[in-house]
């Protein structure tokens, strides 16, 4: 094994560890998400210069995210005091922020790519308010709005909202009722306000980089990696062991993606034996592409 698949596997365990933890961490399965992407290539990747002892920047990421944290100001506050403090804070005088470009980028899905340009999709500029709003004592949560990720403080039952993707803006029940209705069609209902667990955010977040990915037919490595993590987790939807064996197939990877298709069959064999038997036939015609 090369140094850098017995890097890969290394993360890959810790993060599979950490996923199956009775508290998972959301700061270091995205860090650990991110390192994923730095060892893919440059989207994600740090310059040479900063490489040594934290290659991907897990380390000085947790840092920053404990400095910025001592960057409020001490005090009790209210949900909406709290939401008024971070976006001083992290809006106004940090930038931290989103714009259309982003969605561009896979780095705006890299939390550790986040933390240094301030910039990033809905989604990760949210664990930033998370995380360093837990490290102040913050009664925080992250809200998966339809099309539109936000934050919550205070009681879950009445959240008060805010949008860290607009610098952090408050969010009236009105308005978290537009994001809703624009971005997904969908009136907001109170399960959409419910908080969000670690391990959905981290899937939602995978499943950003799938969308990424599969807009760029040359970067299957990317879809690749983000399918490997999402069945790491613990709860996944079964189909993406099979979109994993269409990805091998698409790379040129004809046996091992035979295998995984067969191996899939076997687990619809009682459910749906018909969808069972058009994969075994993938699989079939997946291994006559080696004749």
């Amino acid at each position: 094994m090369s140094a850098d698949d017995s890097g890969t596997a290394d993360r890959r365990r810790q993060f599979a560890q950490e996923a199956r933890s009775e508290r998972p961490d959301l700061a270091l399965l995205c860090l650990l998400l991110g390192a994923e992407a730095g060892a893919a290539g440059p989207a994600g990747a740090r310059p040479a210069a900063e490489q040594g002892p934290d290659p991907y920047g897990i380390d000085a990421a947790q840092i920053e995210l404990d400095r910025l944290a001592g960057l409020l100001p001490h005090g009790r506050r209210s949900a909406s005091g709290w939401i008024a403090a971070l976006a001083e804070l992290l809006g106004a005088r940090c930038g931290f922020a989103g714009s259309s470009a982003d969605y561009q980028r896979l780095d705006s899905s890299v939390l550790q790519q986040v933390l240094r340009r301030r910039r990033g999709l809905p989604i990760l500029l949210s664990v930033v308010w998370i995380e360093v709003a837990r490290r102040a004592g913050a009664p925080v949560y992250g809200v998966a709005l339809p099309g539109h990720f936000v934050v919550g403080f205070g009681d879950p039952e009445r959240p008060v909202l805010a949008d860290p993707y607009a610098g952090g803006a408050p969010l009236s029940a009105e308005d978290a009722g537009l994001l809703a209705t624009g971005t997904a069609g969908a009136a907001l209902e109170p399960s959409m306000t419910v908080p969000a667990r670690p391990l959905e955010i981290v899937l939602r977040i995978l499943n950003n980089v799938r969308a990424w990915a599969a807009a760029r037919p040359e970067r299957t490595d990317v879809a690749l990696w983000a399918l490997e993590l999402s069945l790491l987790l613990p709860s996944h939807p079964a189909r993406l062991r099979y979109e994993r064996a269409q990805l091998l197939v698409q790379r040129g990877e004809f046996l091992a993606g035979a295998a995984e298709m067969e191996a899939y069959a076997e687990v619809l064999d009682h459910i749906e034996p018909t969808t069972a038997e058009s994969v075994r036939r993938k699989a079939r015609a997946a291994r006559a592409l080696l004749n």
